[in-house]
């Protein structure tokens, strides 16, 4: 009887064991957050909170912004890393990070098959008030859509000033959408040179799969980040708005060519009798931390609305033209500026470009073109 009941237990044992298997190793290789201890981070950084950076799935530059004097020779930044991933240079290492000089990590993933490099830096903000959109390329690693870079006075290239939507509809359309199929494109014929140009698009069957009611993407072009983990689940907070700036801004003016699509719908794609799709132009001044030190950025749900804003300055009418057609719209100021903050980038300034202005709660008429080129910010010395 003990020895049934042995057999028994073995057997048992032998199946439970089979059913069990190994778990795959993981095949992520990313840096989700990068973070640096300085003895004191107020001879090096503006804030606190410039010590860490949550890191974007689509970002292959990091950079800690620093004040413009600060000393990185020996600085060693760690980083959480998705499970299992190993990274070189070591994790928490010290390296020489003056003159902008980039550290490139490579991060492989646990079951080893893939890698992905970084660029680290530490370098003071970049202020520009002139942006002609000349420069953009494939994004790195599929290529899919485009991005836009800037090239200041020295001839450094900035890869972290314009932001577009076009990750979250490589969520929709990755498999079917070519470059030129994206809600921002570039564009030959600009002003003068290249421009930009923002559509309006359809996301077709990915937009109400399972209740979403996301049935258009609108063009957009923004100075701040994408955070693409948010474009499905939470879209409004998907973008923030703004980065560094520490003059005050007095006229956004540029040039511009809009033509709206014929049918307006709303987020459940129904045609809105009456109404006539527009677009949006504007920027916005605003205070980057609040009265208790915590970092503030503006996001879709209140980009015009914070109590931290300073400034906008709003395009109201954003007419029909084929033609390109100059803008100029003054900042009207809530408050004045705070010379101290502003010498200390305690700013953000957003500029916002958008083929549908309600684009945020997925209302616009596909086929609207907002194009732009050649913007600019005009301070007061």
């Amino acid at each position: 009887m003990r020895l049934s009941r042995f057999l028994l237990f073995s057997i048992a044992c032998l199946s439970l064991s089979s059913c069990f298997k190994e778990e795959p190793l993981n095949a992520e290789c990313d840096i989700e957050a990068a973070w640096v201890h300085v003895d004191k981070p107020e001879e090096v950084f503006f804030n606190s909170t410039d010590t860490l950076i949550n890191v974007m799935s689509a970002e292959n530059t990091i950079v800690f912004t620093k004040k413009p004097d600060a000393d990185v020779t020996a600085m060693a930044p760690r980083f959480q890393l998705t499970p299992g991933a190993r990274i070189t240079p070591e994790n928490g290492s010290t390296h020489d990070f003056s003159n902008e000089q980039a550290v490139t990590y490579t991060v492989t993933s646990e079951d080893g098959s893939w890698t992905r490099t970084y660029r680290v830096m530490f370098a003071p903000p970049k202020v520009m008030l002139k942006y002609d959109f000349e420069n953009y390329a494939p994004a790195e690693g599929h290529g899919k859509y485009f991005v836009w870079n800037e090239i200041d006075n020295d001839g450094t290239v900035i890869t972290d000033l314009w932001a577009t939507g076009n990750p979250g509809y490589f969520k929709a359309k990755s498999a079917t959408a070519g470059p030129y199929d994206y809600p921002t494109i570039p564009m030959d014929n600009g002003y003068d040179g290249k421009g930009v140009m923002l559509v309006t698009r359809s996301t077709g069957i990915f937009g109400t799969l399972g209740g979403r009611k996301m049935p258009i993407a609108a063009g957009n072009l923004y100075l701040g980040r994408f955070v693409d983990e948010f474009a499905i689940t939470q879209t409004l907070k998907a973008t923030e708005f703004g980065v560094r700036f520490n003059k005050e801004p007095r006229t956004f003016m540029g040039y511009y060519k809009y033509r709206p699509g014929d049918v307006v719908t709303n987020n459940e794609n129904k045609p809105l009798a009456g109404v006539r799709d527009s677009a949006a132009i504007y920027s916005v001044l605003y205070l980057n931390h609040d009265a208790d030190g915590n970092s503030v950025v503006l996001h879709g749900d209140d980009v015009m609305t914070n109590p931290n804003i300073v400034a906008i300055a709003r395009m109201k009418d954003v007419k029909y033209t084929d033609e390109w057609t100059p803008f100029e719209v003054n900042f009207v100021y809530n408050r004045e500026m705070d010379k101290t903050l502003m010498e200390n980038f305690g700013y953000n300034i957003a500029v916002v470009f958008s083929s549908s202005h309600n684009g945020d709660i997925f209302q616009g008429a596909v086929g609207s073109t907002l194009c732009i080129d050649k913007v600019s910010i005009v301070c007061i010395e």
